[in-house]
C-alpha cells in the first residue's frame, strides 16, 4: 500500500482532492514502477488539483506532471531496480496517473536518468518549470542570441519558470530584466541575477502594435496582452520564447513586430519534447544551475499540503519552486 493524492469529480463536475491509500494493483499500465521520493507543484498541477481548468482528462486521477525516484521493477532492459530516474510531462497527471503519490508506473520511454549532480529533491526543485526554463534558453540561443545583443526580459519572474530562467540567463552573462506584479520581491529577483525589475502592469494591458525597442529577447510564461506587448517591444531581429499562459490563452497582437522588425515567436513545449532535447536540457541544468540557487528558491511541503498550496499558487502567492516530499 502507498499514499497518493487522488482527484475525483462529482456529478456536478466539481473536482475533489483526497489523500488515499492505494495498492500496487491500482496503478495504471506501464513498463517501469518507480518509488517516488519527491514531486512538485507546477501551475498546471494547481489547475488540476483545484479544477480551475480542465487539465485532467479522466477520473480518478493522481495529479503531478513531475516526479523523481528509484526504479522498483522494470520490464524494459533500459532500467533496472535501483536506477534513479525522473519524469516531466508526457500527459502524466492529465491522462496517466502522475507523481503526487509514493509509487508510479509509467512507460519506459517517458523516463530520463537522473543526472549525477542532483538528488531527487534537487531534481524537483527544478522540475518541469526549471526544465522548461532551460528549453527556453536553448531556443533563444538557437536563434543566435548572445549577451552582447542587449537585455533579456523574463515575464512571470517570481514563478517557477521565471526564477530559474533568470538564474540561468544571468550566469550565461546576459543582462536580465524581470517583470513581476510583486515588486516587494525585487530583492529576491536581483539575488537570482536580475539587474532591473519591471512592473507587470506596464505590460499586462492592451498596448500599441509596435512600441519602443527595449529588449533583445524574452522568456514569456504569461501569454495574452503581456506576450503581445513583449513582441511589440523587442529589438530588431529579437526572439521571444513563449511557454506559458498565466494571463490567458489569447494573443491579441498584430503582425507588425514580425514583418517590420523581423521578430521571432518561438513556441516552447516541455510536455512532448523529444528524448534528445530532454537529455540536453537536464545535462545543461546539471552544469549551469548552481545548487545555491535551488536552496534559496525552494520550499518543501508534504503531500497533505498540496491542495491548499495549489490555491496559493493560482493566487500568485508562491515564490519560486515547491518540492513535495512523499515521505512526509
Amino acid at each position: 500500500m502507498f499514499q497518493a493524492l487522488l482527484l475525483t469529480q462529482s456529478d456536478d463536475r466539481v473536482t475533489n482532492a483526497h489523500i488515499r491509500a492505494l495498492d500496487e494493483a491500482d496503478l495504471p499500465a506501464g513498463e517501469v514502477r518507480v518509488a517516488v521520493a519527491h514531486s512538485t507543484v507546477n501551475y498546471k498541477d494547481a489547475l488540476a488539483v483545484t479544477g480551475k481548468s480542465p487539465v485532467v482528462r479522466k477520473f480518478p486521477m493522481v495529479p503531478g506532471i513531475d516526479f523523481a525516484g528509484t526504479v522498483v521493477d522494470s520490464a524494459d532492459a533500459r532500467f533496472k531496480p535501483g536506477d534513479r530516474v525522473l519524469l516531466n510531462g508526457w500527459g502524466v497527471g492529465e491522462t496517466h496517473w502522475g507523481g503526487l503519490a509514493q509509487q508510479a508506473r509509467v512507460k519506459a520511454d517517458w523516463l530520463v536518468p537522473l543526472p549525477d549532480a542532483f538528488d531527487t529533491h534537487d531534481a524537483m526543485a527544478i522540475g518541469t518549470a526549471g526544465y522548461t526554463a532551460m528549453l527556453c534558453v536553448m531556443a533563444l540561443q538557437a536563434h543566435g542570441l548572445t549577451p552582447g545583443d542587449g537585455p533579456v526580459l523574463v515575464t512571470g519572474a517570481n514563478g517557477g519558470v521565471g526564477t530559474i530562467a533568470i538564474a540561468l540567463l544571468s550566469r550565461l552573462g546576459f543582462e536580465v530584466h524581470a517583470s513581476t506584479g510583486r515588486l516587494n520581491e525585487a530583492t529576491h529577483l536581483k539575488a537570482l541575477g536580475a539587474t532591473e525589475v519591471v512592473d507587470r502592469a506596464t505590460l499586462s494591458a492592451p498596448g500599441k502594435p509596435l512600441q519602443k525597442e527595449r529588449w533583445a529577447a524574452a522568456v514569456d510564461s504569461v501569454g495574452s496582452h503581456t506576450l503581445a506587448n513583449v513582441c511589440a517591444s523587442l529589438k530588431y531581429g529579437g526572439t521571444v520564447a513563449a511557454c506559458g499562459l498565466a494571463q490567458g490563452l489569447d494573443l491579441p497582437a498584430s503582425v507588425a513586430p514580425f514583418i517590420l522588425r523581423g521578430v521571432t515567436l518561438a513556441g516552447v513545449d516541455s510536455v512532448m519534447a523529444p528524448y534528445a532535447r530532454r537529455i540536453e536540457a537536464w545535462s545543461r541544468l546539471a552544469r549551469e544551475l548552481p545548487r545555491e540557487v535551488l536552496t534559496a528558491n525552494t520550499e518543501t511541503v508534504g503531500l497533505a499540503d498540496v491542495p491548499a498550496l495549489a490555491q496559493r499558487l493560482l493566487a500568485g502567492e508562491v515564490r519560486g519552486r515547491v518540492v513535495v516530499d512523499l515521505a512526509r
